[in-house]
């Protein structure tokens, strides 16, 4: 029976059938408290009364403060005039490292539904149907690609069509090379490849798609290479390409250039050359690299915290294999340390009580072991694993011993 209808009855029987709000109580089997309730409710308001009322507390105290809900909406804002992710977990990775404020990514999304900050889109393929991979190592694979975009004459009016190639590692995400051509040949694919070689060292491999600039397998000719497949061969690093049909495989380098072109489509002054191209572009490589949380990266840490705090990979004939490299995510326990597995026993590594609950990284290298920051790449602790004992202090020196109680 509906709320109001047992209201109406229980009003009935003691103003009109006059019985006891005892008797009542009994009758509809409810308790006796909310029938002298009713009953006081009904003698201050009449049928006002017997109206459903609204259960919403009168306070919140978990809400968010106005100040922090109009913060969010002017992130929300600033990001997308930027040409950023302004997606509720970016939000809330700004809102902790800029504003130290923690809000959840629920929470944020409630408040930009009800500022009218969300267009409704069609329900997506469900995350959990693509099969994922990454490099475990920096430098252990990098992806390129090439695509389009259009200039701007200077009445406004469109200009020629440029390229741009990109080279990103795919373990961090760090864009290593992004530059803008007339047109991308295999000449430019070595140059370019090359420039990266310099500034960020050797990959252990590439991953590309089938473009006749980085393979010529489907070129229907008798065999060969191109220069970047000698390239390729000369320095000892693996040549893989993706399926034919099958863009996904190159994906990560696909959403790094989606992601570009967006940003460049933000900025409020088109480019007329591909000098001024390239200055954008550069400026887009130091925000995607430094300042922009990476939504795929552990904690929504940026590209260049994980790339200059990992130790790199290296192609296969300088790598020793006597050498046991592995990259291990954990959290500092409450009593400040970490464990490790090493043949077979477990280690605990102190890092201290001031980092628990932080996120770490281990980096280890056989016995050799570093512990930084997932989120900021800091380095908590760089160790030498000694194999015969448990606990692995920190060497600092220990706090004044406590008294015993009486």
């Amino acid at each position: 029976m509906p709320p109001t209808s047992k209201a109406r009855l229980v009003i009935t029987a003691l103003f009109v059938d006059h019985q006891t709000p005892a008797e009542v109580a009994a009758r509809y089997g409810i308790h006796r408290a909310w029938v002298y309730k009713l009953k006081a409710r009904y003698e201050a308001e009449g049928e006002t009364a017997l109206e459903p009322r609204s259960r919403r507390p009168k306070t919140s105290p978990g809400a968010l403060a106005p100040e922090v809900v109009d913060l969010i909406v002017r992130l929300r804002k600033e990001l997308t005039n930027a040409g950023l992710d302004p997606g509720p977990e970016t939000i809330a990775w700004h809102l902790e490292h800029h504003h130290g404020q923690r809000v959840s990514r629920s929470t944020i999304s409630r408040h930009l539904v009800a500022a009218g900050l969300v267009t409704p889109e069609p329900k997506k393929r469900p995350k959990s149907s693509y099969i994922r991979f990454e490099a475990s190592m920096p430098n252990e694979t990098w992806q390129s690609d090439f695509t389009h975009y259009r200039l701007t004459r200077p009445d406004g009016r469109p200009g020629a069509d440029v390229e741009i190639i990109s080279w990103l590692d795919d373990c961090t995400r760090y864009a290593l090379h992004v530059t803008a051509h007339p047109r991308i040949t295999t000449p430019i694919v070595v140059t370019t490849f090359r420039e990266a070689l310099a500034r960020h060292g050797i990959p252990a491999s590439t991953l590309t798609d089938n473009g006749m600039v980085y393979t010529v397998r489907f070129a229907g000719g008798r065999g060969g290479r191109n220069n970047f497949e000698d390239e390729l061969s000369r320095r000892h690093i693996v040549q893989k390409n993706s399926r034919p049909g099958h863009p996904t495989t190159c994906g990560k380098a696909e959403r790094f250039q989606q992601t570009m072109k967006k940003w460049l489509r933000a900025q409020p002054v088109q480019p007329t050359t591909i000098t001024e191209l390239q200055a954008l572009l550069d400026l887009f490589a130091e925000e995607y690299n430094h300042r922009r949380p990476h939504r795929s990266l552990p904690h929504r840490a940026t590209p260049a915290t994980l790339y200059d705090t990992m130790p790199k990979a290296l192609p296969g004939p300088a790598t020793d294999p006597e050498t046991h490299e592995r990259v291990r995510h954990d959290r500092v326990d409450r009593a400040g340390s970490v464990t490790l597995r090493h043949n077979s026993r477990l280690h605990h590594i102190g890092v201290g009580r001031t980092h628990a609950g932080t996120c770490v990284i281990l980096l280890i290298q056989d016995l050799q072991i570093r512990i930084v920051n997932a989120a900021t790449g800091e380095l908590l602790r760089e160790l030498n694993l000694d194999p015969t004992r448990d606990y692995q202090p920190t060497g600092a020196p220990k706090g004044p011993t406590r008294k015993p109680r009486k």
